[in-house]
């Protein structure tokens, strides 16, 4: 008995293992890819719309250095008090940690070369109000990039259902319809193998959108 229940233990640690890893491993690469699709350089300034733990806005500081900035943002006082900690535990002194608001950033206006979110996006109820948003907040030329996941079913007609049953998730043509009727120019969009989806979008250099 002690045998088959200390195998069982073993093979669901193994498991949670495993899923760890390859979370980790999927991260670092879009760490890689946000890098390169926003153009992310020493002095950038980027924000990290739904920052979960605040690990990709801890990697992107690095990256941009002193002369950078990341903002990462959560919504909820727990939320954000868990992301402070992080960050604050952490050897930055670039990053600042800001509470979102489901339909605005909350970021200063024109204040970001880049925007991003991972698997943030399919939350919006109103992706109208928070696209218009993530738009202020971009500099001219500014870069928006996207990382989700379609459903596993029908998307569903109303945003409200894309956080739940098979609607969970979001199509890439979605993604890119919606952020075109904001006023973004689509640089790049796929599903890849599976589920996942990346969209790039640039805001226009004309100050009049």
């Amino acid at each position: 008995m002690e045998k088959t229940i200390m195998r069982t233990w073993f093979i669901a640690a193994l498991v949670l293992i495993m899923g760890t890893t390859m979370a980790c491993g999927q991260e670092k690469e879009d760490v890689t890819w946000l890098i390169d699709v926003l153009e992310l350089s020493e002095g950038s300034v980027v924000a990290d719309i739904g920052a979960g733990d605040g690990s990709i806005s801890l990697a992107l500081a690095e990256h941009v250095g002193s002369g950078g900035h990341v903002y990462s943002t959560e919504l909820g006082a727990d939320s954000v008090e868990y992301l402070r900690e992080m960050v604050e535990s952490a050897p930055v002194s670039n990053v600042t940690v800001l509470e979102g608001h489901p339909t605005q950033t909350n970021l200063p206006e024109g204040c970001c070369d880049a925007l991003f979110l991972r698997r943030v996006y399919h939350h919006f109820k109103d992706p109208a109000a928070m696209n218009e948003s993530m738009r202020q907040a971009l500099k001219p030329g500014g870069r928006l990039a996207v990382i989700d996941f379609a459903p596993r079913g029908d998307e569903g007609g109303d945003p409200a259902e894309r956080a739940t049953g098979n609607h969970h998730g979001v199509t890439a043509e979605t993604v890119t319809r919606e952020l075109r009727e904001a006023g973004f120019t689509v640089i790049s969009s796929e599903q890849r193998s599976g589920r996942d989806v990346y969209v790039v979008v640039r805001k226009p250099n004309s100050k009049n959108r």
